[in-house]
Protein backbone atom coordinates (compact mmCIF):
# COMPACT_ATOMS: atom_id res chain seq x y z
CA UNK A 1 0.00 0.00 0.00
CA UNK A 2 1.08 3.59 -0.56
CA UNK A 3 1.96 5.68 2.46
CA UNK A 4 1.24 9.36 2.02
CA UNK A 5 2.93 12.22 3.80
CA UNK A 6 0.76 13.92 6.44
CA UNK A 7 0.14 17.65 6.16
CA UNK A 8 2.25 18.55 9.24
CA UNK A 9 5.16 16.70 7.65
CA UNK A 10 4.68 18.59 4.39
CA UNK A 11 4.73 21.88 6.29
CA UNK A 12 7.98 20.95 8.03
CA UNK A 13 9.51 19.92 4.71
CA UNK A 14 8.57 23.17 2.96
CA UNK A 15 10.07 25.22 5.81
CA UNK A 16 13.26 23.14 5.88
CA UNK A 17 13.81 23.22 2.13
CA UNK A 18 13.35 27.00 2.03
CA UNK A 19 15.71 27.60 4.96
CA UNK A 20 18.46 25.32 3.66
CA UNK A 21 18.00 26.64 0.14
CA UNK A 22 18.68 30.18 1.37
CA UNK A 23 21.63 29.03 3.51
CA UNK A 24 23.91 28.16 0.59
CA UNK A 25 24.14 31.64 -0.99
CA UNK A 26 24.12 33.29 2.46
CA UNK A 27 27.05 31.18 3.71
CA UNK A 28 28.94 31.64 0.46
CA UNK A 29 28.50 35.40 0.83
CA UNK A 30 29.61 35.27 4.47
CA UNK A 31 32.87 33.57 3.52
CA UNK A 32 34.04 36.77 1.83
CA UNK A 33 34.43 38.25 5.33
CA UNK A 34 35.91 35.41 7.35
CA UNK A 35 37.99 32.20 7.34
CA UNK A 36 35.76 29.09 7.04
CA UNK A 37 36.36 27.19 10.29
CA UNK A 38 35.97 30.23 12.51
CA UNK A 39 32.83 31.19 10.59
CA UNK A 40 31.31 27.72 11.01
CA UNK A 41 32.28 27.66 14.68
CA UNK A 42 30.89 31.10 15.53
CA UNK A 43 27.50 30.60 13.90
CA UNK A 44 27.09 27.07 15.28
CA UNK A 45 28.15 27.92 18.84
CA UNK A 46 25.77 30.89 18.94
CA UNK A 47 22.98 28.69 17.63
CA UNK A 48 23.74 26.21 20.40
CA UNK A 49 23.62 28.96 23.04
CA UNK A 50 20.22 30.02 21.75
CA UNK A 51 18.86 26.47 21.83
CA UNK A 52 20.29 25.84 25.32
CA UNK A 53 18.57 28.99 26.61
CA UNK A 54 15.25 27.78 25.17
CA UNK A 55 15.79 24.30 26.64
CA UNK A 56 16.67 25.45 30.16
CA UNK A 57 13.10 25.13 31.53
CA UNK A 58 13.35 21.41 30.74
CA UNK A 59 16.87 20.97 32.07
CA UNK A 60 16.03 17.62 33.70
CA UNK A 61 15.57 16.14 30.22
CA UNK A 62 19.26 16.74 29.48
CA UNK A 63 20.36 13.63 31.44
CA UNK A 64 24.02 14.26 30.70
CA UNK A 65 25.43 11.29 32.61
CA UNK A 66 23.34 8.82 30.66
CA UNK A 67 23.34 10.50 27.25
CA UNK A 68 26.74 12.16 26.93
CA UNK A 69 28.06 9.52 24.46
CA UNK A 70 25.08 10.23 22.17
CA UNK A 71 25.68 13.98 22.38
CA UNK A 72 29.37 13.59 21.56
CA UNK A 73 28.84 11.23 18.62
CA UNK A 74 26.04 13.35 17.17
CA UNK A 75 28.08 16.54 17.53
CA UNK A 76 31.02 14.89 15.78
CA UNK A 77 28.98 13.58 12.83
CA UNK A 78 26.28 16.21 12.39
CA UNK A 79 28.19 19.35 13.37
CA UNK A 80 31.98 19.21 13.62
CA UNK A 81 32.52 17.08 10.51
CA UNK A 82 29.44 18.07 8.50
CA UNK A 83 29.41 21.84 9.14
CA UNK A 84 33.19 22.17 9.30
CA UNK A 85 33.96 20.18 6.17
CA UNK A 86 31.05 21.79 4.32
CA UNK A 87 32.18 25.34 5.06
CA UNK A 88 35.82 24.65 4.16
CA UNK A 89 34.73 22.91 0.95
CA UNK A 90 32.77 25.98 -0.18
CA UNK A 91 36.09 27.81 -0.40
CA UNK A 92 37.35 25.40 -3.08
CA UNK A 93 34.25 24.94 -5.24
CA UNK A 94 31.29 26.99 -6.47
CA UNK A 95 28.22 26.48 -4.29
CA UNK A 96 26.32 24.81 -7.17
CA UNK A 97 28.86 22.08 -7.73
CA UNK A 98 29.49 21.62 -4.02
CA UNK A 99 25.77 21.19 -3.35
CA UNK A 100 25.70 18.36 -5.91
CA UNK A 101 28.26 16.50 -3.83
CA UNK A 102 26.67 17.23 -0.45
CA UNK A 103 23.21 16.24 -1.67
CA UNK A 104 24.36 12.81 -2.64
CA UNK A 105 23.49 12.31 1.05
CA UNK A 106 19.96 10.95 0.39
CA UNK A 107 21.41 8.14 -1.71
CA UNK A 108 23.85 7.21 1.08
CA UNK A 109 21.05 7.46 3.66
CA UNK A 110 18.87 5.14 1.60
CA UNK A 111 21.58 2.48 1.56
CA UNK A 112 22.45 2.88 5.26
CA UNK A 113 18.79 2.86 6.34
CA UNK A 114 18.28 -0.37 4.40
CA UNK A 115 21.35 -1.94 6.00
CA UNK A 116 21.10 -0.62 9.59
CA UNK A 117 17.41 0.22 10.10
CA UNK A 118 15.75 -2.46 8.02
CA UNK A 119 13.93 0.02 5.78
CA UNK A 120 12.64 -1.29 2.47
CA UNK A 121 14.89 -0.60 -0.52
CA UNK A 122 12.79 -1.49 -3.55
CA UNK A 123 14.09 -1.16 -7.11
CA UNK A 124 11.74 1.81 -7.60
CA UNK A 125 13.16 3.57 -4.52
CA UNK A 126 16.72 2.95 -5.73
CA UNK A 127 15.84 4.41 -9.12
CA UNK A 128 14.18 7.36 -7.40
CA UNK A 129 17.25 8.16 -5.31
CA UNK A 130 19.47 7.94 -8.38
CA UNK A 131 17.13 10.22 -10.37
CA UNK A 132 17.24 12.74 -7.54
CA UNK A 133 21.02 12.79 -7.63
CA UNK A 134 20.94 13.28 -11.40
CA UNK A 135 18.41 16.08 -10.93
CA UNK A 136 20.65 17.94 -8.50
CA UNK A 137 23.56 17.51 -10.90
CA UNK A 138 21.48 18.84 -13.82
CA UNK A 139 20.42 21.92 -11.85
CA UNK A 140 24.04 22.86 -11.26
CA UNK A 141 25.59 21.57 -14.48
CA UNK A 142 25.83 24.93 -16.22
CA UNK A 143 27.57 26.37 -13.15
CA UNK A 144 30.43 23.90 -13.01
CA UNK A 145 33.91 25.33 -13.55
CA UNK A 146 36.16 24.15 -16.33
CA UNK A 147 38.45 22.47 -13.84
CA UNK A 148 37.27 21.36 -10.41
CA UNK A 149 39.29 21.21 -7.24
CA UNK A 150 40.09 17.64 -6.24
CA UNK A 151 40.23 18.64 -2.57
CA UNK A 152 36.83 20.35 -2.87
CA UNK A 153 35.30 17.20 -4.35
CA UNK A 154 36.68 15.05 -1.53
CA UNK A 155 35.39 17.51 1.07
CA UNK A 156 31.93 17.51 -0.52
CA UNK A 157 31.72 13.72 -0.44
CA UNK A 158 33.07 13.63 3.13
CA UNK A 159 30.36 16.09 4.23
CA UNK A 160 27.67 13.94 2.58
CA UNK A 161 28.91 10.75 4.23
CA UNK A 162 29.15 12.38 7.66
CA UNK A 163 25.63 13.80 7.38
CA UNK A 164 24.21 10.47 6.19
CA UNK A 165 25.79 8.46 9.01
CA UNK A 166 24.71 11.10 11.53
CA UNK A 167 21.12 10.97 10.28
CA UNK A 168 20.87 7.18 10.54
CA UNK A 169 22.56 7.24 13.95
CA UNK A 170 19.99 9.79 15.14
CA UNK A 171 17.17 7.52 14.05
CA UNK A 172 18.61 4.67 16.11
CA UNK A 173 18.99 6.67 19.33
CA UNK A 174 16.08 9.13 19.04
CA UNK A 175 14.03 7.51 21.80
CA UNK A 176 16.83 7.98 24.34
CA UNK A 177 17.32 11.77 24.15
CA UNK A 178 15.36 15.00 24.25
CA UNK A 179 15.36 16.54 20.78
CA UNK A 180 15.85 20.16 21.86
CA UNK A 181 18.73 19.30 24.16
CA UNK A 182 20.32 17.16 21.45
CA UNK A 183 20.34 20.11 19.03
CA UNK A 184 21.67 22.46 21.73
CA UNK A 185 24.46 20.22 23.02
CA UNK A 186 25.65 19.04 19.61
CA UNK A 187 25.88 22.67 18.47
CA UNK A 188 27.69 23.75 21.64
CA UNK A 189 30.21 20.90 21.42
CA UNK A 190 30.63 21.01 17.65
CA UNK A 191 30.79 24.80 17.53
CA UNK A 192 33.44 24.89 20.27
CA UNK A 193 35.45 22.25 18.42
CA UNK A 194 35.35 24.17 15.14
CA UNK A 195 36.32 27.41 16.84
CA UNK A 196 39.23 25.60 18.48
CA UNK A 197 40.37 24.19 15.15
CA UNK A 198 39.93 27.60 13.54
CA UNK A 199 42.02 29.24 16.25
CA UNK A 200 44.85 26.81 15.50
CA UNK A 201 44.83 27.06 11.70
CA UNK A 202 43.24 30.45 11.00
CA UNK A 203 43.52 34.01 12.25
CA UNK A 204 40.83 35.89 14.18
CA UNK A 205 42.22 39.14 12.77
CA UNK A 206 41.17 37.98 9.30
CA UNK A 207 37.48 38.33 10.23
CA UNK A 208 35.88 41.54 8.96
CA UNK A 209 33.30 42.44 11.60
CA UNK A 210 31.00 44.27 9.21
CA UNK A 211 27.21 44.49 9.32
CA UNK A 212 26.79 42.17 6.30
CA UNK A 213 28.95 39.53 8.02
CA UNK A 214 27.04 39.89 11.30
CA UNK A 215 23.77 39.56 9.37
CA UNK A 216 24.87 36.20 7.94
CA UNK A 217 25.85 35.05 11.45
CA UNK A 218 22.45 36.09 12.81
CA UNK A 219 20.66 34.27 9.99
CA UNK A 220 22.70 31.14 10.65
CA UNK A 221 22.12 31.35 14.40
CA UNK A 222 18.32 31.63 14.21
CA UNK A 223 17.54 29.67 11.05
CA UNK A 224 20.48 27.79 9.55
CA UNK A 225 21.45 26.13 12.83
CA UNK A 226 18.69 26.24 15.44
CA UNK A 227 15.38 26.14 13.56
CA UNK A 228 16.49 23.97 10.65
CA UNK A 229 18.06 21.27 12.79
CA UNK A 230 15.02 21.08 15.05
CA UNK A 231 12.84 20.62 11.98
CA UNK A 232 15.23 18.06 10.47
CA UNK A 233 15.39 15.95 13.62
CA UNK A 234 11.62 16.15 13.99
CA UNK A 235 11.15 14.90 10.42
CA UNK A 236 13.53 12.01 11.00
CA UNK A 237 11.50 11.09 14.08
CA UNK A 238 8.23 11.20 12.13
CA UNK A 239 9.06 8.96 9.19
CA UNK A 240 11.51 6.72 7.34
CA UNK A 241 14.81 8.52 7.04
CA UNK A 242 15.29 7.59 3.37
CA UNK A 243 11.93 9.14 2.45
CA UNK A 244 12.64 12.31 4.39
CA UNK A 245 16.20 12.62 3.08
CA UNK A 246 15.03 12.30 -0.53
CA UNK A 247 13.07 15.53 -0.18
CA UNK A 248 16.28 17.48 0.48
CA UNK A 249 17.05 17.06 -3.22
CA UNK A 250 14.95 20.22 -3.59
CA UNK A 251 17.42 22.37 -1.62
CA UNK A 252 19.92 22.99 -4.46
CA UNK A 253 17.01 23.92 -6.73
CA UNK A 254 16.01 26.68 -4.29
CA UNK A 255 19.63 27.86 -4.17
CA UNK A 256 19.85 28.05 -7.97
CA UNK A 257 16.56 29.97 -8.23
CA UNK A 258 17.60 32.44 -5.53
CA UNK A 259 20.94 33.00 -7.23
CA UNK A 260 19.08 33.81 -10.45
CA UNK A 261 16.72 36.23 -8.68
CA UNK A 262 19.21 38.10 -6.50
CA UNK A 263 22.52 37.61 -8.31
CA UNK A 264 21.03 37.88 -11.82
CA UNK A 265 22.33 34.51 -12.92
CA UNK A 266 20.74 32.83 -15.93
CA UNK A 267 18.29 29.95 -15.49
CA UNK A 268 19.04 27.44 -18.22
CA UNK A 269 17.22 24.42 -19.58
CA UNK A 270 19.31 22.29 -17.21
CA UNK A 271 17.30 23.66 -14.27
CA UNK A 272 14.01 22.54 -15.78
CA UNK A 273 15.45 19.13 -16.61
CA UNK A 274 16.68 18.85 -13.04
CA UNK A 275 13.28 19.81 -11.64
CA UNK A 276 11.61 17.05 -13.65
CA UNK A 277 14.13 14.48 -12.44
CA UNK A 278 13.76 15.58 -8.83
CA UNK A 279 9.96 15.47 -9.07
CA UNK A 280 10.16 11.91 -10.40
CA UNK A 281 12.61 11.03 -7.63
CA UNK A 282 10.39 12.31 -4.83
CA UNK A 283 7.38 10.48 -6.27
CA UNK A 284 9.21 7.15 -6.55
CA UNK A 285 10.77 7.33 -3.09
CA UNK A 286 7.68 8.51 -1.23
CA UNK A 287 4.81 6.89 -3.11
CA UNK A 288 6.09 3.45 -3.93
CA UNK A 289 3.59 0.73 -2.99
CA UNK A 290 4.86 -2.23 -1.00
CA UNK A 291 2.90 -5.31 -2.14
CA UNK A 292 4.28 -7.48 0.66
CA UNK A 293 2.77 -5.08 3.22
CA UNK A 294 -0.69 -4.98 1.68
CA UNK A 295 -2.07 -7.03 4.54
CA UNK A 296 -0.74 -4.64 7.21
CA UNK A 297 -2.58 -1.72 8.69
CA UNK A 298 -1.03 1.65 7.81
CA UNK A 299 1.57 2.85 10.31
CA UNK A 300 1.44 6.42 11.61
CA UNK A 301 4.48 8.59 10.89
CA UNK A 302 4.87 9.46 14.58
Amino acid sequence: MTRKLAWPVIGYIVALVLIWGVCWPVYKFGLTYTPPLLYAGIRTLLGGVLMAALALPRWKALQWRRNWPIYVISSLLNVFLFFGVQTVGLVYLPSGMFSVLVYSEPVIVGLLAWKWLGETLTPAKMVGLFLGLLGVAACSFDRLPGSASGLGILLGLAAAISWAVGTVYLKRVQAQVDMMWLVAIQCLLGGTGMMGAGSLFESWSAIQWTWPFLATVAFAMFFGVSSSWLIWFRLVQMGEVSRVAALTFLVPVISVVLSALFLHETISGWLFAGLLLIAASIYLVNHTPHPHRAEEAPRPLG
